[in-house]
């Protein structure tokens, strides 16, 4: 299968092309900018793979949680590329990407947590089981750090860089945080190989079906939401 992802959800603008077990791909690290980059990094995977756009199977995008434009930004860049060669497309979670790289470790629970920014982050609790499928244990959510609730008991392996900016989150009971798992961002290695599985199950959809997943509801907060935020996670 070849598949083709996208991602531009966090501060990592990433693009990867699964070509059966080859995998070629960029990543880099901008925060802002991912428009401006993001073409030119599926132009360079696609020249180094060999492959041409018409002749992938589909397109996997990162749908969220994440920023508001960035997400925005890998939907239409999915939406359109896939318009143009004619293909469906799957959309994955920034969440489930970074649970598919702590199971590359060896993580088979896993809470998965990015800084949602506000005092709060975006978080989900992943599974998994025969022939690598994620099992989501829960919808994604967002809230302050002390809100983040573990469903399955016994040890389980933390990823993303939720860990990073809210330590107190370390002290959950049966974590595992490896090293450099606190500054762990989404990579669209994971999600092409995920994107891969959705597309061999017939998930794909047409383009214009492809979504964003907006976990937050309330995008703009005045000045002063965002100070209450600021002294309830202080």
């Amino acid at each position: 299968m070849k598949v083709l992802a996208i991602d531009t959800a966090t501060e990592a603008c990433s693009v990867a092309l699964l070509d059966g077990n080859d995998v070629t791909m960029r990543f880099i690290e901008v925060g802002r900018g991912h428009a401006d980059e993001v073409l030119g990094m599926v132009d360079a995977v696609l020249r180094e793979s060999g492959v041409g756009l018409r002749e992938l199977d589909g397109i996997a995008a990162s749908i969220g949680p994440g920023s508001f434009t960035g997400v925005r930004i890998c939907v239409s860049v999915a939406q359109g590329l896939a318009f143009g060669a004619g293909l469906p497309v799957v959309g994955v979670t920034t969440l489930e990407a970074l649970a598919a790289q702590a199971r590359r470790a060896g993580g088979e629970a896993v809470l998965a947590c990015l800084d949602a920014r506000m005092g709060e982050v975006y978080w989900a609790c992943h599974s998994w089981a025969a022939g690598h499928a994620c099992t989501t244990l829960g919808a994604p959510a967002v809230g302050p750090p002390g809100s983040v609730r573990v469903p399955f008991g016994g040890s389980f392996r933390g990823i993303g860089r939720g860990f990073a900016a809210y330590p107190e989150l370390r002290a959950l009971p049966g974590l595992e945080l490896p090293t450099g798992a606190a500054e762990a961002l989404p990579h669209a290695t994971d999600i092409a190989r995920l994107g891969a599985l959705l597309l061999a199950a017939g998930r794909g959809v047409d383009p214009e079906a492809l979504t964003p997943l907006y976990v937050r509801d309330n995008v703009a907060l005045t000045e002063a939401e965002r100070a209450a935020l600021k002294r309830q996670s202080a």
